[in-house]
């Protein structure tokens, strides 16, 4: 009793027929009274008794793995009365380990990564194989690793599951895979031990082992010449085999024509060059570039040195291509000074583009009219001269900024022919030529002071003088404003006016310090006598041609008290003579009041006694008669418009006048004087000068939206279609020398009700009043 019991792992069913121990008590005489009872771990479940015999078997199969060992109770008891014939024992079963588990890798399968071109003997990584056998018994538990599969490329320890690399310059671009089957086997490897089995994945990573080429030695690319600077041309690539940052490159061009003009960078993903304009083209200076570019690795490996050089080198071929160009000033700015007196129709610039295209077309100039929407100039369209339509005024606007528009102007416009429709019709086509091409500049006109403006006081001045005050007094201080400016400042000279030089009550000081000082001259002031005077004061600037003005200085006799403080003054200038008292003076006032009512009443019936009577019915009757006293007179109207003035423009004209229709004359001046010599020159024998002549005066007409029309056609040829009516005209009414009947009026509604009771025929049976 109490003794352990060693029992080795078996089989389930030698288990069943072998007992695993005996109990036995000494009071057991074998006739079968005594009975045993088992207690414990596993009793019942694991190990069963029999309870005569006291053998003890095994019911299932033992594990030493799942559990080592079992404690159990026995005891001894009478089968009868069921007492306790001794105390009850306690006994230990152990299990005995045999090697009934294999090897395992608890934590396959493996993944591992090492470089590509790895030396040999380079460490890959460590497997582990875990054997659940009990490693302190026999040689159940001792692993040995081997390769199965992956040979030649790698090996492993056998003790410590280490895998190397067995074979050198393992190249990635080749084969980047490999997996390894590694097997674990206990009992040291002998024969009759257990196994088991892992896999090895292991990836070679890229290293920069490969130099970059190109594709292609030669890239053909074409541009257009209005690319803006930095816009892409075209993208080349040097590829290289390896990947990841070992394949990043950088791109330079390292010769050809181009490298001024072009530049080359490479793209996000750092594998592409990106070639850009560096510089504006134009095709008609160069029309093709050449460009060697050298493509290098960004990270090269001092390992493989050996194996470079890590860059290569190809050609582009950049090509540009003509497109139809905007016309281009000679200046990108323009800075002009106009003085404010210039004279209109005054050429002050002349501003010149060109086409930059091959085809070097003419062109034509204008103004943009939001530029200046007072219309202070004019542009000569052929010549690009510039010069004022308007008096300009310096003091209301200092600076006019315009924008100049230069417009091409195709060959075929230059055709010249004699008549009014082609030369307008050229007009048409040069400025719709190719409307979307149009250069401008700036041109930013100063206009220059001119001593056009007098000084005057800078406000209205009202002094007063109290009654006890001394000769030699100041009552005011007078200052002056201009404004004009002039270069070396403004100037003022101060004096009395030429009528009050003598003046017996003050005088003036000029501090010629642009004030003066008004002073008295005597004392012994009343404001009954006079008080108030009125003192004019003449100024003058000292710039050329000298402006003056005079302007009246209030004074105003006050009472004062001793410190010169104001007390009273009379607001009258003068006393009222006695012989006029206050109630004439009002009577005097309603007299001519009473005056005026009486010619508003008299011009007012004047004016009902001129409308005639209407009765009740015919005040219904409205007309309106519009007069048309300006309809051409056609072809044939020799008297309408003198074609003189075409031949000779610049001869008089304002002198022909006279021959020009008398019942309307026209509301826009020309611009005929105004176009410089240049611009109108005099007309040959074609009549080439009609042209140049027109397009002014069609600029002019177009650039007044108030200017009415000498000739006007107006065609109702479809008038009456949108009435129940239909046309009201005779043009289109039968010939018929019979009187005409209006019964219909009656059908066209109550619109037409008072026609129908004046022109119709009425009902017997309805009474007319």
């Amino acid at each position: 009793q109490g003794c352990p019991v060693i029992k080795t792992e078996a089989s389930f069913f030698s288990y069943l027929s072998q007992p695993l121990s005996q109990l036995h008590s000494d009071m057991d005489k074998g006739d079968g009274s005594i009975k045993y009872i088992l207690s414990g771990e596993g009793a019942g479940t694991t190990f069963t008794l029999d309870d005569s015999t006291g053998d003890i078997h095994a019911i299932r199969r033992l594990d030493r793995e799942v559990k080592a060992q079992y404690v159990l109770r026995a005891q001894a008891r009478n089968r009868e009365t069921g007492r306790p014939l001794e105390p009850e024992s306690e006994f230990i079963v152990k299990i005995q380990d045999i090697n009934d588990n294999e090897p395992k890798f608890l934590d396959g399968p493996y993944r591992a990564t090492i470089p590509e071109m790895s030396p040999v003997g380079t460490y890959v990584i460590r497997v582990t194989a875990v054997d659940a056998d009990d490693p302190s018994y026999g040689n159940s538990a001792r692993v040995v690793y081997s390769i199965l599969e992956g040979q030649p490329y790698f090996s492993v320890d056998p003790k410590t599951g280490d895998v190397r690399v067995s074979l050198a310059e393992m190249d990635r671009e080749v084969r980047e895979q490999y997996q390894l089957v590694i097997q674990a086997k206990d009992m040291e490897g002998q024969l009759g031990g257990l196994a088991g089995t892992t896999t090895v994945n292991i990836t070679l990573s890229d290293v920069n082992d490969n130099p970059p080429k190109f594709t292609q030695k030669l890239y053909q690319m074409s541009v257009l010449e209005s690319g803006p600077v930095g816009s892409v041309v075209g993208r080349i690539q040097a590829k290289d085999r390896d990947i990841g940052i070992n394949a990043e490159m950088k791109y330079s061009i390292i010769d050809g024509d181009g490298r001024d003009s072009f530049d080359i960078s490479v793209d996000a993903s750092n594998l592409y060059g990106v070639i850009t304009i560096k510089k504006p083209l134009n095709f008609e200076r160069k029309r093709s570039y050449t460009l060697k570019v050298e493509g290098s690795n960004a990270h090269v490996d001092p390992r493989f040195a050996n194996k470079g050089p890590f860059s290569d080198v190809t050609i582009v071929h950049v090509s540009v291509e003509d497109v139809d160009e905007a016309p281009e000033f000679d200046s990108p700015f323009y800075y002009v000074e106009v003085p404010e007196d210039a004279e209109i129709g005054t050429v002050f610039k002349m501003v010149s583009a060109r086409d930059p295209d091959a085809a070097n077309n003419s062109i034509r100039y204008s103004i943009e009219r939001m530029s200046d929407p007072e219309k202070f100039f004019y542009m000569d369209i052929t010549s690009g001269s510039l010069m004022t339509l308007l008096p300009l005024d310096r003091e209301e606007v200092s600076w006019h900024n315009l924008t100049v528009l230069a417009m091409e102007m195709s060959e075929y416009t230059h055709t010249h022919t004699h008549t009014l429709a082609s030369v307008c019709l050229q007009l048409l086509v040069c400025f719709s030529n190719n409307p979307s091409k149009i250069g401008s500049v700036s041109v930013a006109i100063k206009v220059l002071d001119v001593n056009d403006n007098p000084p005057s006081l800078t406000q209205y001045y009202e002094a007063f003088v109290c009654e006890h005050a001394k000769a030699g007094q100041l009552i005011q201080t007078v200052t002056a404003v201009d404004p004009d400016e002039p270069t070396g400042g403004q100037h003022f000279y101060y004096s009395l006016a030429p009528e009050a030089a003598n003046n017996p009550n003050f005088t003036l000081r000029d501090n010629q310090d642009n004030s003066a000082w008004i002073l008295t001259r005597r004392g012994g002031w009343s404001s009954r006598t006079q008080s108030v005077y009125y003192l004019p004061i003449f100024v003058s600037d000292g710039d050329q041609p000298a402006q003056s003005s005079t302007s009246t200085l209030t004074i105003r006799v006050c009472s004062c008290d001793a410190d010169g403080n104001v007390l009273s003054c009379n607001a009258e200038a003068y006393t009222l003579p006695a012989s006029l008292s206050r109630a004439a003076l009002i009577a005097i006032l309603a007299c001519a009041f009473i005056l005026f009512v009486m010619i508003i009443l008299m011009l007012s019936l004047r004016r009902q006694s001129k409308k005639p009577y209407l009765t009740k019915e015919e005040e219904n009757v409205h007309e309106n008669i519009v007069r048309y006293d300006d309809e051409g007179g056609g072809e044939e109207d020799t008297e309408a418009f003198d074609i003189y003035a075409l031949w000779s423009p610049r001869v008089e004209p304002l002198a022909n006048y006279s021959k020009l229709r008398q019942d309307m004359l026209p509301e826009v001046q020309s611009l005929s004087r105004y176009v410089p010599q240049p611009c109108v020159s005099r007309i040959g024998e074609d009549g080439t000068n009609v042209h140049g002549y027109v397009l002014a005066k069609i600029y002019e007409a177009d650039s007044d939206p108030c200017a009415p029309p000498y000739d006007s056609l107006q065609t109702y040829a479809y008038e009456g279609e949108g009435s129940i009516a239909e046309s009201l005209s005779s043009l289109q009414s039968p010939a018929s020398q019979t009187d005409h009947e209006y019964d219909y009026l009656n059908d066209w509604g109550p619109r037409f009700h008072k026609l129908a009771e004046m022109y119709g025929v009425s009902d017997e049976n309805i009474p007319m009043w």
